[in-house]
């Protein structure tokens, strides 16, 4: 690895031919300083990302990519969406969308090595492809980023160029749970026994699930990210302290960064690890909790599109879906608010009109109540969507419609 100033880098990547494609850290550790000097530098380039945030280039000549969108590239004009399992991002990398450069924060130097710190996910897997190709390894040494180990650990000679930067880390921002949150929070709770495995996506709903389980006990984490949420499990006991906390991303305030950091205990993995059904299938009492923007019928969840625009993407809800069934005594919980206040419509609708993000669950809850459907008969899982987890003033309309569909419901 070679530190060098921001003029020198801008003059390296300026003699890059072509239309290269840039894979860069996303979520809440994208390296921002790096990307200015590479978007200075470059009339032209393919930004490929995961969950970016704002502040991305706005221009002509650059191409957005990404498997999951986040604010930053949502709504954009020109966006190039690729489905995919978030477990599948990687090969994609290696196949199909190889990287010319991969930009990255780390941690600095320590011992011959730097950490990707709280954000490994799909790092590994582009270090891997753009050295095949002979490409670019640039790293923003950041010492306000944790030093987290397992695959975030990264010998310096894996990096070509480095840049200083000394910049607070990029945190979300803290949004209570509303009522009805808390509401499918406890719900929710009420389905993870002691001594479970928790998976929980992005989100208020989720977050209000972690804050109803402090008096569990023996709890573990294997996630494909994790918040304050876990933190707080932690101060409160409820975690096993003899199993590491297993993620490939983490995200919140200062103080989990801190908590993180150097953290023996937190095993920070890259994503086709934590998101690999089989080894999620592995963890006993694995439990998943991911929230939808609306269900079906059919049981069927759409996580991904309004209205039939892309929102957002698969992550790794399919992944963790398939790896809790298979888990012995595992559950795949979807829990989503029976009605959108701001659209104001039902979240519970007759049949989704778009891409099914996930299908088959053990549960699915809202506020309203919670629907049992795996083992359960196609109509008996219309029939509890209906009465338990659609908002009373949908039921009748929902009743009507699973009877032209072919349900024999009451």
């Amino acid at each position: 690895m070679r530190v060098i100033s921001e003029r020198q880098l801008g003059a390296v990547l300026s003699g890059l031919p072509g239309r290269p494609r840039v894979v860069a850290g996303g979520n809440f550790a994208a390296p921002a300083r790096a990307l200015a000097i590479l978007d200075e530098a470059l009339p032209e380039y393919r930004l490929f990302m995961l969950n970016a945030q704002d502040g991305l280039p706005d221009r002509d000549g650059v191409d957005l990519e990404t498997p999951f969108v986040g604010v930053g590239m949502r709504g954009r004009d020109g966006l190039r969406y690729y489905p995919s399992r978030l477990s599948l991002v990687p090969n994609l990398l290696k196949e199909l969308l190889p990287p010319d450069v991969v930009v990255m924060q780390t941690s600095v130097p320590s011992g011959g090595t730097v950490s990707l710190g709280i954000e490994v996910n799909i790092l590994p897997a582009a270090i891997e492809a753009v050295r095949e190709r002979g490409g670019l390894v640039i790293a923003q040494l950041n010492p306000r980023m944790p030093y987290t180990y397992g695959d975030a650990v990264l010998p310096l000679d894996e990096i070509d160029y480095a840049v200083e930067s000394d910049e607070p880390l990029a945190t979300p921002v803290p949004r209570p749970p509303s009522e009805v949150a808390r509401e499918i929070g406890g719900r929710v709770a009420r389905l993870v026994p002691e001594h479970a495995t928790l998976q929980l996506g992005i989100g208020g709903v989720p977050d209000a699930v972690l804050a109803s389980l402090p008096e569990r006990k023996g709890l573990g984490v294997w996630s494909e990210m994790f918040s304050d949420g876990v933190l707080a499990l932690e101060k409160a006991g409820a975690l096993d302290t003899t199993t590491p906390i297993t993620a490939s991303f983490v995200f919140g305030s200062r103080e989990l960064y801190d908590w993180v950091d150097h953290n023996e205990r937190v095993r920070m993995l890259r994503t086709e690890k934590t998101n690999d059904p089989s080894l999620i299938a592995r963890k006993p009492r694995m439990v998943s909790v991911n929230s939808a923007l609306q269900v079906d019928l059919f049981a069927q969840a759409n996580a991904s599109r309004v209205r039939g625009v892309i929102y957002s993407g698969f992550g790794g809800q399919t992944d963790f879906v398939v790896g809790a069934l298979h888990s012995p005594g595992g559950r795949a919980v979807i829990a989503l608010p029976s009605w959108h206040p701001r659209a104001d419509v039902s979240t519970v609708i007759p049949r989704l009109a778009g891409p099914v993000t996930s299908f088959q669950h053990s549960f699915i809850v809202s506020e309203q109540g919670t629907a049992a459907v795996w083992g359960h008969d196609a109509t008996s899982q219309a029939q509890q969507l209906v009465d338990e987890v659609a908002h009373p003033s949908a039921r009748d309309e929902l009743r009507e419609a699973g009877r032209e569909l072919g349900f024999r419901l009451r």
